[in-house]
């Protein structure tokens, strides 16, 4: 016996194609066609994908701008017996996309969230980088302005694992310098447009990544994912070794969270972290924080 595709009262997360529209799977056609309605980040965006494949469903917006505000009414739907579906515009819904604070209200609430896996732009470029997939961490949007932003990549420096970046059109070739500049010879895989007519992707050192963008202005356009290895394990512990040496400096003249305070301006790197290292050096010198 065939269970059903969709079960009353139950919250249903769908990938979506990032681009190719054969990406959406038999299983998500059936539960997209099967609800009683299509939680949506642009209505009009996915109208178009669902007219597609002829799936004809009532749909609500839901966005950056309203979700908090809709989550409450939502989830008294699915109490009521409602069943909803969570998309995208495009790709895994709540990954750098609205739908946290429906997914966290729909647990809170004891509702059934059933995830309908499927693309995803991160994961899929990791996949085909070249680059380490063991350990992974997707840090999302780099902020738009540049000191800002060179103070995020400095921040992540000793991390280890390899890390995931999206990034648009408007503002790729300054995130790729940036990067470049903070992590010259670390090897970084650009993917853009992924799924679609125009896919491309490269891996190289961060500093070759960013003099091919710049020999071809059609390669900054689509939309993007950057991917970049991590740390060496020795590099994480010379960044340990200097923040402690400035630490145990300032901490020759202020307490540790002051000295914490100074040294995250330093270095880059966050202040909680720096203030737990500032307090077990407190602790080994017998010193009060």
């Amino acid at each position: 016996m065939t269970a059903p595709a969709v079960v009353a009262g139950h919250l249903y997360v769908v990938a979506t194609p990032i681009g190719n529209l054969g990406d959406l799977s038999p299983r998500a056609q059936a539960v997209l066609g099967g609800v009683d309605r299509i939680c949506a980040e642009d209505t009009r965006t996915t109208g178009s994908m669902l007219a597609q494949f002829n799936i004809r469903k009532p749909m609500v917006a839901l966005h950056d701008h309203n979700e908090d505000q809709s989550a409450s009414t939502l989830v008294q739907a699915l109490k009521n017996g409602q069943s909803l579906a969570l998309v995208s515009d495009a790709g895994t819904p709540l990954i750098s996309d609205p739908g946290f604070a429906l997914v966290r209200a729909a647990r809170a609430a004891g509702v059934t969230v059933i995830t309908i896996p499927g693309p995803c732009a991160a994961v899929a470029a990791l996949s085909i980088s070249g680059i380490a997939t063991d350990s992974f961490t997707f840090i999302g949007f780099l902020p738009p302005k540049a000191q800002a932003r060179a103070v995020r990549l400095k921040a992540l420096a000793a991390e280890t694992r390899t890390l995931m970046f999206y990034e648009s059109s408007h503002r790729i070739g300054e995130s790729v310098d940036a990067i470049a500049e903070v992590f010259p010879t670390r090897q970084l895989c650009l993917a853009r447009e992924l799924t679609k007519l125009f896919e491309q992707s490269i891996t190289a050192t961060a500093t070759e990544v960013a003099a091919w963008l710049k020999q071809d202005s059609n390669r900054s356009r689509g939309e993007f994912v950057l991917v970049l290895e991590g740390a060496e394990a020795s590099d994480a512990h010379a960044d340990d070794a200097e923040a402690t040496r400035i630490l145990r400096v300032l901490m020759q003249e202020l307490g540790a969270s002051q000295a914490a305070k100074l040294a995250a301006e330093i270095t880059g790197r966050r202040k909680n972290e720096l203030y737990a290292l500032a307090t077990r050096l407190g602790a080994d010198s017998g010193d009060e924080a």
